[in-house]
């Protein structure tokens, strides 16, 4: 079946190791589904994969895709949920020390076809397009899950979305899905972003040195690092709650760290993590945008074949919303 995937890790110019053509299909396993793929989007990870940012040696050649939307040999249409769970794992998806996401251990959507466990697909609702639904398994449904089901925000509250140097695409779901749900929303953004994160549904947008006019409930960040989370804390009022949906590398200043964990006990404050979602949080995501009429922001689709202009806007940060490749 024709696939794109990374022939192997090359950290250095990472667009040389990915690869189009022939991969051979491999055999259903019991208590797994094939779905044949009508659209799949491009994350970050698929750029770390051809870097070989947590991948083995051993584990190329990889397809790539960590998410995706098509049909069962029924033709039921249905989303993939791409974190897949140890075999008998029981309980929340997120918590199983064992789980991957595909295009890791498992090959992944960027294919005709793509092999996942039963419990792993979704129902698409007819009023969402396969493009439109293949944007939400990962970038989306960790927004959702950071703002509802680990921030439990409610209409009404003030959250604050951390850009900082770009809006990526967990920040700008966060955005319209805050937005859709009737909460006040704050921007943090570079210079040159305001315009676009107010189209987002963002009401006031600062920037990253600006001291906000006052305390919020939510402060939720697709990129945190060890120095910015002791500064989130410091913009919620008492019980409020600071979401990491990601992270990178960043300075530590000891001493403000000394002062958020103070902070952090006296005002009864929370810092919470948040990893993808499970499959009834994308069952949940599915539904709030077939009733709210919400949908994705997509910046390009292209067929699979043409896979490599994708990566090379991703790699440069000409994005604005979500690669799609289809079928």
């Amino acid at each position: 079946m024709f696939a794109v995937y990374a022939a192997e890790p090359r950290p250095q110019d990472p667009l040389s190791a990915l690869r189009l053509g022939d991969r051979p299909p491999a055999p259903v396993p019991p208590g797994w589904t094939a779905v044949t793929v009508r659209a799949a989007t491009l994350n970050m990870h698929d750029i770390s994969t051809l870097r070989g940012i947590g991948m083995r040696a051993e584990q190329y050649p990889m397809v790539l895709g960590c998410d995706g939307a098509g049909v069962l040999g029924d033709g039921t249409e249905v989303v993939v949920h791409g974190l897949v769970n140890e075999p008998g794992w029981v309980g929340p998806e997120t918590l199983d020390p064992r789980r991957t996401v595909l295009s890791e251990r498992y090959p992944g959507s960027f294919a005709e076809q793509v092999l996942v466990p039963a419990r792993n697909v979704v129902a698409k609702p007819a009023s969402l397009s396969f493009a439109e639904a293949a944007c939400l398994p990962t970038a989306w449904l960790t927004a959702y899950r950071a703002l509802f089901v680990r921030a439990g925000l409610r209409p009404g509250q003030t959250v604050v979305v951390q850009g900082r140097e770009r809006v990526g695409s967990i920040a700008t779901a966060m955005m319209q899905l805050a937005a859709a749900a009737g909460a006040q929303v704050w921007a943090v953004a570079a210079p040159g972003q305001e315009d676009a994160v107010r189209r987002l549904g963002a009401h006031e947008v600062f920037g990253s040195d600006d001291a906000l006019p006052r305390e919020v409930d939510v402060v939720v960040d697709g990129g945190v690092d060890e120095a910015s989370w002791s500064r989130s804390l410091a913009l919620l009022h008492p019980g409020g709650v600071v979401v990491c949906a990601g992270y990178r590398s960043g300075a530590t200043d000891v001493r403000a760290v000394q002062h958020a964990l103070h902070r952090l006990v006296f005002r009864e404050l929370q810092l919470v993590g948040c990893a993808m979602g499970t499959a009834q949080d994308l069952g949940d995501l599915l539904a709030f945008l077939d009733r709210t009429g919400l949908r994705p922001l997509i910046d390009r689709e292209l067929p699979l074949t043409r896979a490599p202009e994708g990566f090379a806007a991703m790699l440069g940060g000409e994005v604005t919303g979500k690669i799609v490749f289809t079928a």
